[in-house]
């Protein structure tokens, strides 16, 4: 890594057509509260989120996905990022799901993912950050 990527980070995260973060949000009342109480988990990847998520044994069900770019937060389709069985889709199935999406929709939230055979997220760390308890 460069002294440019050391001071400012990935060049991926200074591209503003690319989300910056990642998060997820799991209502750790299961909806049995007057509001929902949301952990909180994230990683600069969507590949690294659903991972850690998949490892923490957080149903697709129980969770809200976001894209966090261009100062707003912006909800992602579940749905995307799991199997026909209500599992969380892994690499490099995610990926090629991601870009398809993208081709059909041009829905800026997700873009990057392995877009003409690269990916654009190549240079970011892929570790998940949530609640430890």
């Amino acid at each position: 890594m460069g002294i440019i990527e050391t001071v400012l980070g990935p060049r991926s995260k200074r591209d503003v057509r690319l989300p910056y973060t990642y998060e997820a949000w799991v209502d750790i009342l299961d909806g049995h509260g007057l509001e929902p109480v949301y952990d909180h988990y994230f990683s600069s990847t969507i590949c690294g989120l659903i991972a850690y998520l998949d490892k923490k044994e957080l149903s697709p069900g129980d969770v809200q996905l976001f894209g966090v770019y261009r100062g707003r937060q912006t909800r992602l389709i579940t749905d995307l990022f799991t199997a026909a069985d209500g599992s969380w889709l892994k690499r490099p199935e995610l990926c090629r799901i991601l870009e398809k999406y993208y081709e059909e929709t041009r829905e800026e939230p997700y873009r990057g993912h392995v877009e003409h055979g690269m990916c654009s997220f190549e240079d970011r760390n892929r570790e998940g950050l949530g609640p430890s308890w």
